[in-house]
Order: structure tokens, then sequence, then C-alpha cells
């Protein structure tokens, strides 16, 4: 999952900080959290949901007490925009990280790669293994080692707005070039632009570079693939959407920006994930909720594909109280709590056995995202994966205002991924 900054208050997040500075692992008699065989102490959280899930999540994490009456779970919820320079700053400093942090799944190679994750395997974290997802897995393991245990599987879909649609006397696009081609009636009959385009985050530029066939990186074979004529095309995708007025974008804060424009039906259709369902509800264009559409994104002129996202549970490897720490996770990432996550918030569970329960079966956006995310496209799960992102943010603001062209921004790109990644081709 990619999201913008949201969260809490700068004074929460110091007020969390503090404490877990001076509890992190304070309570057990053996140094591992354990009084007499029973797990005691603190277990410090950072929660990195959105302001529509983060109630839930501590709910849920404070319901951890309940079994472990003699562990105290300090809650923190932390800003997903600001979550991982912070932990790398408190890992690194060994002073104030969390002993469990809900980290994004492209996070996990990255913080077990400098040494800040423990490793899970043969721990009580990972409860029966066997039932993830195996493409919610892939994300959790680096050189041969399991860092993490998967908690919630997404990716993108386009939202729609069914009403401005049918009034428009248009179906739901299939490719971005049908987009365009509606964009046209959408506003002569509604007033509406067709679609609000997240030029600000480098993960909404996927799509467009999965719809022409293109990738990335391929990491098995350390090829750089982005300064292809895939990537090309890419570019030039956004560009032309932005420029004939069939999409509005925002280089600033498009995750609230996208939403707002969603909810108060200013655009008809925005490239979204699935922890945005309860949040586009809550808007005027929505008061019938029936009215919110999900459809797959949009292909390109050779293919369709959406980045495979989500969330992982991984422990700090300097944590004091490793033996609670683990039985958190192994509570958070059950099935019990993952049923109970997709009950409230529409999230996507990563263990098999959730989708058979009837009510998570019936959930109307586990209909639509589960298709989804078994089709999603992998990500590259390596160290270097996030780092990805910045070369094609710079160059997506520069394709939009018009300062390079597609070919130019895709070269810049290859050549920013050769300096990032001295042995890819």
């Amino acid at each position: 999952m990619r999201r913008g900054i949201r969260g809490v208050t700068v004074t929460a997040l110091v007020a969390g900080l503090a404490l877990t500075a001076s509890a992190c692992g304070s309570g057990g008699d053996d140094g591992n959290g354990n009084a007499g065989g029973e797990l005691a102490g603190t277990v410090t959280f950072w929660d990195t949901s959105n302001d529509a899930e983060k109630a839930t999540y501590r709910k849920l994490a404070e319901g951890f007490q309940k079994e472990h009456p003699k562990v105290y779970v300090q809650y923190v919820n932390v800003p997903f925009g600001d979550a991982n320079a912070k932990f790398k700053n408190a890992a690194g400093g060994n002073s104030g990280a969390p002993d469990v942090m809900r980290t994004e799944v492209a996070w996990t190679a990255d913080f077990a790669n400098l040494g800040y994750l423990a490793p899970l395997d043969g721990t009580p974290a990972l409860d029966k293994p066997d039932d993830y997802l195996p493409q919610a897995v892939g994300s959790t393991q680096f050189k041969g080692k399991t860092y993490a245990a998967p908690q919630v599987i997404d990716t993108l879909g386009l939202f729609y707005n069914k009403k401005i649609l049918k009034d428009a006397g248009v179906e739901v696009p299939k490719t971005f070039t049908e987009l365009a081609t509606a964009a046209k009636k959408i506003k002569a009959k509604t007033g509406a632009t067709a679609l609000y385009l997240r030029g600000d985050d480098p993960y909404w530029f996927l799509p467009y570079l999965y719809g022409e066939g293109g990738d990335m990186v391929n990491a098995r074979d350390k090829v750089i693939e982005i300064d292809d004529g895939a990537g090309v095309k890419a570019f030039k995708t956004i560009k032309d959407l932005v420029d004939s007025k069939a999409a509005v974008t925002d280089a600033t804060d498009g995750q609230e920006n996208q939403l707002k424009a969603l909810k108060d039906g200013t655009v008809a259709m925005a490239i979204d994930g699935p922890w945005d369902i309860e949040g586009a509800r809550a808007g005027k264009a929505f008061k019938d909720k029936e009215n919110l559409g999900v459809a797959p994104v949009p292909g390109g002129s050779s293919a369709q594909g959406s980045p495979q996202g989500g969330w992982n549970l991984s422990v700090y490897a300097g944590s004091k109280n490793l033996q609670a720490a683990y039985a958190f996770v192994k509570y958070m990432s059950s099935a019990s709590v993952q049923q109970q996550t997709t009950e409230k918030l529409s999230l996507l569970p990563t263990r098999k056995s959730v989708y058979d329960v009837p009510a998570v079966k019936k959930n109307e956006m586990v209909k639509f995202f589960k298709p989804a995310v078994d089709g999603a496209v992998q990500r590259p799960w390596i160290a270097e994966g996030n780092s990805l992102f910045e070369p094609i943010k710079v160059q997506m603001n520069k394709v939009l205002t018009g300062s390079a062209t597609p070919e130019q921004a895709a070269k810049a790109t290859g050549d920013a991924y050769r300096k990032l990644l001295k042995d890819y081709k």
C-alpha cells in the first residue's frame, strides 16, 4: 500500500515516542517479558493505518491485553509518510524504536537488510504459515529468512461514481484510451472531470507502466527495464490525460485531494485502494453507498496490471521484550483479527481461511479486490525496492509540468536506477 501523510498529531506522536523509550520491554522478570513463565511488560506498537482505520486497529491491538493481562500495549499511530524515516532513525540510533511495527510491504527487505528486524522463523510469531496467501509471503522474506507476518494485502482498482457515468451515458472504461474518449461526454453532461490522476505519488504510476507491458526492474536477471519503450509510453499516457483535461492532477497532497474530489463528485473516477473505501463513502457523492463502484484499473496499449501492496507486521531486532512481541504479531495476524479487520474496514486478509468466513465472502469489496489481488503484479522485493520510487516521482513531476519529455523522463529514471543498483544492466 502507498498512501499520503495522514495520522495523529505531532504532539500525540511525540508523547507516544516518549512512552516507548521509557517502557519498551519494561516488565519481564527474566529480561524477555516473562514473569514466572507468563508474558508481561510493555509492547510498543507503531501503527501506520489512516484516519478511517486507526480506531479499529487501536481497539484490536488493545484486545491483546485481554489474552495477556500482564502485558500493556503502548499503541502509537504514526503517519504513513513519516513512519519509514522515523523507524530508521530510532532503530539506527538504538533508542525509541517500537517492539512491533506495521510495515509497508516494500519496507521489509530494506529494514531487514539494515539489520533492524528480528527473523521470525521458528518463533511463535509465524503461526500457521501455510494459511497465508502465497503472494502475501513474498514481501516478508529476505535472503532466505522471514522478517514479517503478512497482515493485509491489497492492490489498486478504479473507483467510480455510478451516477455520473450513467448520466453521461458512458460505460466503465477498460483502457485509458476509452477513459480519455469518455471524458468529453462526462464533462459535457455532468460537469465533472473524468479522472483524478495521482501525479504526486510514483506508486500510482505503476498501472500505466504495467499497462504498456513494462516494469521497473527485472530483479531475477538484474536488468533495468523502466527506460525501455514501455516506460516512455507510460509517461506519455499520464501527460496526455492531463493535457487533454481528461484528468486533473496535483503535485501537493494527492491523497487528500483525490479523496475529496471523489467524495464531492467533482471527478467521476479515481484509481485507489481498499484502504479508502470507508473514506470515500463518507462523502456526499456516496450518501447512497451503492453509488460507489469498483472496477479493474484500466489497461494500456498492450496489457493491464496493478501493483501488489499491503502491510506486514515486523519485530524490532533490539526489542527488550521479544517473546511478548512475537505473541503480539501472532495475535494481530491471526485469522480472528483479520476477519474483524475485513468486517469493519473492508481490508483484504492475508490468510486463506478467512476468505471462507461467510461475512468475508459476502463483503462486496472483497468480491472485487480478491480477484484483483490474485492478478496483481509482484514488485521487486529487494532492499532497494522502496528507493526505486523517488526517481519516478521526480520525473513524473517534470513530465506533467512540461519540463521533460516522456523520452527524457524514462532515460533519467533508468540512469538513476543504475546509480542505485550497481550490479544491474
